[in-house]
């Protein structure tokens, strides 16, 4: 959510800072705000603004002042309303402390009392201007920093990464970092800090991640990490090559349109990339002599898939359940992948909500996967979902889009998609690379544990991208109907009912999802065999029923006579049914039909004429969809 970005070395701040903050503005932010230590003055100079996108880009261009360090944020707001004074960074009273934080501060009200009740007087509403006066009342009363930021941690409850300046040490930067990501590049005679490695990309690719539970004393040319007990911490530098990439809009009005169009070719690069490090039915990186067999690399790509993901074969022939943990988007790929692993691999699945996990009971099974879905894998409460499994020594693996990321280094292994960036706030192709990614990895295991032969694993690949095809063709198929006729149309109704049975009923949640996000017109969603138990009490002319059909027969014919009981009560039914299912499209005012696809890749098929019809209703009420309102891409507080 939020973003950090310091520097300390021998060249100016400013810009670096600047130039960081704007490569991380994809994830949403509601205010911004910069401060050094002045050149000329040796005093802070600050300047913080409440705004979106464009405030970065605006205070870049009119402050002037300028130090060899500083530090940058912008805010997402959590406590506090949104404004100039609740901007970051936060100061003492003297104002010789300065603080940027991410992350929430738990139960801050009782220390501000106390401070209050000392003499301090506090200008914002936030958990994070506590920090500093905290900060300040802790270095009067012990001998060093190191000393003082020991006795802080002991104080404060949460989830938190600090960054602190010191009017009287222009030389230092003092990070801390508990359970919210903290990255340090090292340069010559320069220290990059950040939220996000990326923010400094193009100017190190020397990088300490900043463990768990640790604080650094950060100069120019040096850094000094401990634990919170004080102990020197011997910390590896890594080398990253990965570099942030300008991405644009390329002639499309919107990052939400250009990243629906992006999905079939997101889908086929992931699964793809899963073929080279461990499927058999790709024989495209094979020579000539053993493209006719393709098992020949069997032994090699098993080991090296297995690997990958931190487990054994063995271990896969002998699981005994999975475990899905996500949030938002995320968690209804789980709930559709729950289907995958079920029919596919026939192994018992359970999906749970990454926020309600840990305060539900918890059975240690030996013989149990974790999997733990996030798109930018800072996801804070998947993230505390992990680190409990992990401190049960359970087996976990990870699936995201970013391999720098959390996540992947604290899972036991991981599957990196490749969605490439997504900036819009609303998923997209990443929500149908995740579901087609569990959909490779459940026929995958299910290959592994005999289920299933090398022929229908490769069916099982070639449906995948028949149904990344017909997500696009489908898509091109409707959109002038849609952007001339329907979007118009549907985007004066203030409220939505969606349903579904089966594998689209998580689909139909997703879509509902989308709607509110992008166009704030209220959706609720239902299993369709739940609309005689209450919802039917909403259904009249001025409630459009969205209506997401299945591919099997039995489960069809209901929802059939779901769409009949809407009619009946003159409901307004909108259909997205399958070709040859004229029963349900007879019965819908509007229907838009798909070409059939293996009935559990549904889900991906229907995505881009669903995602397009909501981004057409955003543009009709002037929604912004690539920065909806009080939403962030990158969700790191619990």
């Amino acid at each position: 959510m939020c973003g950090i970005v310091a520097y300390v070395g021998d060249k100016p701040c400013r810009q670096h800072i600047f130039d960081g903050l704007l490569r991380l503005e994809y994830r949403g932010y509601d205010s911004a705000g910069f401060v050094c230590v002045d050149n000329k003055s040796k005093r802070f100079c600050c300047h913080k603004e409440a705004g979106m996108v464009d405030i970065v880009k605006k205070m870049s261009e009119t402050v002037t002042c300028d130090g060899s360090i500083g530090m940058g944020h912008t805010r997402w707001a959590t406590h506090g309303i949104v404004n100039q004074v609740n901007a970051h960074p936060h100061f003492n009273c003297s104002r010789t402390i300065a603080v940027v934080h991410n992350g929430i501060i738990e139960g801050f009200e009782k220390i501000r009392a106390s401070l209050i009740k000392e003499g301090h007087e506090f200008c914002s509403s936030t958990d994070s201007e506590v920090a500093a006066h905290l900060f300040s009342t802790l270095l009067e009363k012990n001998k060093s920093i190191s000393s003082a930021v020991i006795a802080l941690t002991q104080k404060l409850d949460g989830a938190y990464a600090l960054i602190y300046m010191l009017e009287s040490h222009p030389d230092k930067l003092i990070v801390i970092r508990r359970k919210s990501p903290m990255v340090i590049g090292v340069g010559n005679n320069e220290m990059f800090v950040a939220s996000d490695f990326l923010a400094f990309s193009d100017k190190t690719n020397q990088i300490i991640f900043v463990p768990d539970d640790s604080f650094a004393i950060v100069t120019k040319d040096n850094v000094a990490i401990y634990d919170f007990q004080g102990n020197l911490l011997n910390v590896k530098i890594d080398t990253i090559n990965a570099t942030y990439a300008t991405v644009d809009k390329q002639n499309f009005e919107h990052f939400m349109i250009k990243e629906i169009y992006e999905q079939k070719h997101a889908i086929m690069r992931t699964i793809n990339f899963f073929n080279t490090i461990g499927s058999m039915v790709s024989t495209d990186n094979l020579n000539e002599s053993n493209k006719k067999n393709p098992l020949i690399t069997h032994a090699e790509n098993n080991l090296s898939l297995w690997r990958q993901l931190g487990v054994t074969a063995d271990q896969i022939s002998t699981l005994k359940t999975i475990n899905l943990v996500a949030a938002g988007t995320s968690w209804h790929a789980a709930r559709i992948a729950q289907f995958f692993f079920e029919m596919i691999a026939k192994i018992p699945t359970h999906v749970y909500l990454a926020s309600e996990f840990r305060y539900m009971p918890l059975f240690v099974n030996k013989d149990s996967l974790f999997i733990m879905l996030s798109q930018s894998g800072e996801t804070a409460d998947t993230l505390e979902a992990l680190r409990l499994v992990n401190s049960l020594d359970m087996q976990t693996i990870a699936i995201t889009n970013v391999p720098s990321s959390s996540i992947v280094r604290e899972a036991s292994g991981f599957l990196p998609m490749q969605a490439g960036p997504e900036i819009s706030v609303a998923a997209t192709k990443t929500f149908t690379s995740q579901v087609a990614s569990l959909y490779w990895l459940a026929n995958r295991m299910a290959y592994e544990r005999g289920m299933i032969n090398l022929d229908q694993l490769k069916i099982a690949q070639d449906d995948l991208f028949i149904a990344a095809e017909i997500l696009e063709t489908t898509l091109e198929t409707n959109k002038l109907r849609i952007t001339q006729e329907l979007a118009p149309y549907y985007a004066k109704f203030d409220k939505f009912i969606f349903l579904s049975r089966h594998i689209n009923y998580p689909f139909a949640l997703e879509a509902a999802l989308k709607l509110k996000e992008v166009s704030y017109i209220f959706a609720q969603c239902y299993p369709a065999g739940e609309l005689k138990h209450g919802p039917i009490a909403l259904v009249d002319e001025h409630t459009p029923v969205v209506i997401f059909s299945v591919l099997d027969e039995l489960i069809y014919n209901k929802l059939v006579s779901n769409a009949h009981e809407v009619k009946t009560r003159r409901g307004h039914v909108i259909a997205f049914a399958f070709e040859g299912q004229t029963e349900l499209i007879d019965a819908a005012d509007v229907a838009f039909i798909i070409p059939r696809v293996n009935p559990l890749l549904a889900p991906i098929a229907m995505s881009g004429i669903m995602q397009f019809f909501v981004y057409q209703m955003a543009r009709e009420l002037d929604r912004p969809p690539d920065k909806p309102r009080n939403l962030a891409k990158s969700v790191t507080v619990e």
